[in-house]
């Protein structure tokens, strides 16, 4: 009786703290940029292997989408951080949101204009004159910044096509160049059935008018409570785990983003194929400098958002300097 009494006193402890651990679990929610796919590998690897939950976060992944911006998810308190382009966020700071990147997993630009040669497109000079594919929504800043270097009027010397997130229009012939990544819409095309030999491709990093993209984000006024840097801080250093993992074992990675894609679209072949070409843009993955945001290509980023392509503003009209960025979040994740 007496044996039996401690059994169910011990059975009873083990459960209320079970349940208090899991009380416990500070909940962290983080907004993606686009749906699930192997541009966003390292959370849901670092989900799935159990990375969130070992450094005491019980996280909800958002995946994103076309009517989905990163900027509202955080400024209507729908995500605690989010996943975004630089030029998005800078702008958006600009503009009032209180952006602050606290860390930059992705140090490469993926992003690249792709051009049919059968459209007598053989070079930046040939641009002139021709119908161009250009995501918007924060996404046409660094085509913006290319049309300027390339002293092209984006109003009377380029027609520019507002593109939707698909190949159609170089597809169809409607564009002679189109907005692509290269982990993602620039393989659609191949596997259109277009040859490789038949494309020739702008890589605004190649172009000098790269800017930074895939980086986290959080609002400036949470950054004055330790206690959300300090939650942050676990955030990122299990993510940069997750991301660690997904450049070393990118066959595994995409299993994984497959597995926890709820829509049921995503290809296995396909998302190993945007894992391979994501990990070329993230030049510090398993390195001490992994997510540290580099002051020089911020700083490059920025002169390339301020100076505007002809016949449009600049992206941004004053230096955010320093404030638009910290490390004290990457530092946290250092411990």
């Amino acid at each position: 009786m007496i044996r039996s009494k401690l059994m169910k006193t011990v059975l009873a402890t083990a459960i209320g703290l079970g349940a208090l651990a899991a009380s416990a679990q500070e909940k962290v929610t983080v907004q993606l940029k686009w749906v699930a796919q192997s541009q966003f590998a390292g959370y849901y690897v670092a989900a799935a292997k159990g990375y969130y939950k070992e450094a005491g976060l019980d996280v909800t992944i958002r995946p994103g989408g076309p009517d989905i911006s990163p900027v509202q998810a955080l400024v209507g308190k729908q995500a605690d951080i989010a996943v975004n382009w630089m030029p998005d966020a800078l702008a958006a700071r600009e503009a009032g949101s209180g952006l602050v990147n606290v860390a930059q997993i992705f140090n490469k630009s993926g992003l690249m204009l792709t051009c049919k040669k059968s459209s007598g497109v053989t070079g930046p000079k040939d641009l002139k004159g021709k119908t161009l594919g250009v995501w918007f929504g924060g996404n046409e800043y660094p085509f913006m910044s290319y049309m300027a270097k390339l002293g092209l009027d984006t109003t009377k010397d380029v027609k520019v096509l507002k593109q939707g997130f698909n190949v159609d229009p170089l597809l169809q012939n409607q564009a002679a160049c189109i907005s692509t990544m290269i982990y993602n819409e620039y393989w659609q095309v191949i596997d259109a059935g277009v040859k490789e030999s038949d494309l020739i491709t702008f890589f605004y990093e190649e172009q000098g008018v790269a800017s930074l993209e895939d980086g986290l984000y959080v609002l400036e006024a949470n950054l004055k409570d330790p206690a959300f840097v300090a939650r942050m801080g676990k955030f990122v250093k299990a993510t940069l785990k997750g991301w660690n993992e997904a450049v070393k074992n990118p066959a595994e990675a995409a299993k994984i983003v497959v597995a926890a894609d709820k829509s049921g679209s995503a290809n296995l072949k396909v998302q190993t194929r945007q894992m391979e070409n994501i990990a070329k843009l993230i030049g510090n993955a398993n390195s001490p400098k992994m997510g540290y945001l580099e002051p020089a290509a911020y700083e490059r980023t920025v002169k390339v958002l301020m100076t505007g392509a002809t016949g449009s503003s600049p992206v941004i009209k004053k230096d955010p300097g320093k404030a638009a960025y910290t490390h004290a979040v990457w530092e946290a994740a250092q411990k």
